[in-house]
């Protein structure tokens, strides 16, 4: 018996994607944002805060794990100001990676389901992103992964 082996992903053309900013991926039903030690590093770093101060002030933990806050009731990031995030320099690379996580991109119906929620992707003005810059994307954001079980 014969495996078959795929060489390219489904999406070696690229995808379309323009973060129109309008906010949506930072509100709306609760989630998590996870935060690296790399994450909690740059974050405590802008607001001049020690990871400690930083963790106690703007985290909770989650299955052992620091996420950040979101505001009661809206469920809104806890640094999303007028649809805009204060942030933006510093934000977490889970952030910095959307909408290129492992789950949109498995297979194309995973990235149209991610589009329902997402104005930006498939957006008619927005460019191909190449199928490289997507994979190396994806990489990061499981890399961070993997730099999300720390202590303090």
């Amino acid at each position: 018996m014969e495996i078959e082996t795929k060489n390219e992903p489904w999406f070696d053309d690229g995808l379309r994607f323009k973060c129109t900013g309008c906010g949506k991926c930072c509100t709306g039903s609760p989630g998590y944002v996870y935060l690296s030690s790399a994450d909690l590093d740059r974050l405590s770093e802008h607001f001049n805060l020690s990871r400690e101060e930083f963790a106690r002030k703007y985290t909770r933990l989650v299955e052992d794990q620091y996420a950040l806050l979101d505001r009661p009731k809206t469920y809104d990031c806890i640094f999303l100001k007028d649809n805009q995030c204060s942030v933006y320099d510093a934000r977490p690379i889970q952030c910095k990676t959307f909408p290129w996580w492992i789950q949109h991109l498995r297979e194309p119906e995973d990235w149209e389901e991610a589009a329902k929620r997402c104005e930006g992707i498939n957006h008619p003005d927005a460019p191909a992103v190449p199928s490289l810059i997507i994979q190396e994307q994806c990489l990061t954001y499981l890399d961070n992964l993997l730099d999300q079980n720390f202590s303090l």
